[in-house]
């Protein structure tokens, strides 16, 4: 019971604050005062994050045995994403971005209600498999933050040609500049993910107890290598930007999704492993 009323309080508190972010964004620039909204905003957003940090490490930590199943998964890589937004927050000006990561950060904190870990993982005593589920967490975190930050500028660039971009909008940086800090965060993203494969295989019998195996996971998270590197390369040696950006980020991640959250999601709900 006590679980379930920190989960409630983790939802409702970023709930609560998606209300008055959304409330600011769609209020007319005239009738509001548009240098105190943000920053009260962003020292607001540390207590439903603080308070969700405790929460996952109550849920995933249990004496020498560590429980991160599909719902815990998600619920701290949204964490991770929020956090990392946050911290990118003082430095990039991501004001709208808010109204994205936290609606979205109030309802996948409760899925460890709906979808709990029931099994251990094993082989978590090795510094080896914690570094490994570190890294590819926070590659999930960036591709996560990649793909939204993808949508806003599909959003944006469609309201610029209409000549109607909304109030909270005007808080962003130019499409230009968002784009150039979308490569900067997939980059850092494939550097993770590319670190994540590369461990896998190398230490596969000493992370999971077994030699790596082409399944449904290793395909679609080489797949989604694949397709982050060759837009990496495209951007590079082509210029690739704007809607084919756009559509690669999705697409990786997308496969990246499958890979492991769609994996979780067979073994633990439908096969009950």
């Amino acid at each position: 019971m006590k679980d379930i009323l920190l989960h409630l309080l983790v939802s409702f508190g970023y709930a609560g604050l998606s209300f008055f972010l959304w409330r600011d964004a769609l209020t007319p620039a005239a009738a509001q005062n548009v240098s105190t909204r943000s920053p009260w905003a962003h020292f607001a957003l540390v207590f439903p994050l603080g308070l969700h940090a405790l929460l996952l490490f109550r849920g995933v930590f249990d004496g020498d045995a560590l429980y991160l199943g599909v719902g815990t998964a998600i619920s701290v890589i949204i964490w991770l994403t929020v956090l990392i937004y946050w911290a990118w927050s003082f430095f990039y000006r991501l004001e709208g971005l808010q109204v994205l990561v936290v609606p979205t950060a109030a309802v996948l904190s409760l899925l460890p209600l709906a979808l709990p870990a029931v099994h251990p993982l094993t082989n978590t005593h090795l510094a080896a498999f914690k570094a490994h589920l570190i890294i590819s967490l926070l590659a999930y975190s960036l591709f996560t933050i990649a793909s939204l930050h993808v949508l806003m500028m599909a959003v944006m660039g469609r309201r610029l040609h209409r000549g109607n971009l909304p109030q909270f909008m005007q808080n962003l940086p130019p499409l230009l500049t968002m784009e150039r800090l979308l490569f900067r965060i997939i980059f850092a993203g494939f550097v993770l993910l590319t670190m994540t494969l590369g461990s896998g295989i190398l230490f596969s019998e000493e992370l999971f107890g077994k030699p790596m195996q082409f399944n449904h996971k290793t395909v679609f998270g080489f797949l989604s290598w694949i397709i982050f590197g060759a837009m990496l390369a495209g951007r590079a040696l082509y210029g690739w930007r704007g809607r084919v950006a756009m559509r690669w980020t999705l697409a990786g991640f997308l496969s990246l999704v499958l890979a492991y959250i769609g994996s979780k999601f067979v073994l633990e709900i439908l096969l009950q492993r």
